[in-house]
């Protein structure tokens, strides 16, 4: 494996306060209460991990076109056109409540995980990304899934 270059990496852990903050909200009442009291009721809970977690896959969805010009030809193509799916899984299918919608954040950040996959495999992305990717996405989901099963 190699290693992790400290900015990406450091931003990347800042990158999950709002899914950590959201889980910690969730569990404890005492912390959701002074955080709707003094940053408001949509940054507490599983409203700020909704919000920023759509906001991440459609962040996500410009990284992997970022990584998709890299590639040329049909590979370009299905790059760009995976590229996509992110921004559109967040916009199509984060309604029907809080936990319909964290249930099917939990599932784009797994197929997220996948593309991840596929644009390593085809080397349009830096060596150490996977290692970056598994960490966060498995720290998103586990906050996800305080919101959608406890």
């Amino acid at each position: 494996m190699h290693r992790i270059p400290p900015a990406p990496l450091l931003l990347g852990l800042a990158g999950l306060v709002p899914f950590l903050w959201g889980a910690a909200t969730y569990l404890n009442t005492d912390l959701q209460a002074w955080g709707a009291v003094h940053l408001g009721p949509r940054f507490v809970g599983p409203y700020i991990q909704l919000f920023y977690g759509s906001v991440i896959l459609s962040f996500m969805s410009g990284v992997l076109w970022g990584f998709a010009t890299r590639a040329q030809g049909g590979q370009a193509a299905t790059g760009y056109l995976l590229s996509v799916l992110p921004a559109l899984w967040a916009f199509f299918m984060t309604g029907g409540g809080p936990v319909a919608a964290g249930t099917n954040l939990i599932f784009g950040f797994a197929g997220l995980l996948l593309l991840d996959a596929a644009f390593s495999h085809w080397g349009l992305t830096p060596r150490w990304w996977m290692r970056l990717r598994l960490l966060l996405s498995a720290v998103a989901i586990g906050c996800l899934a305080v919101g959608v099963w406890l």
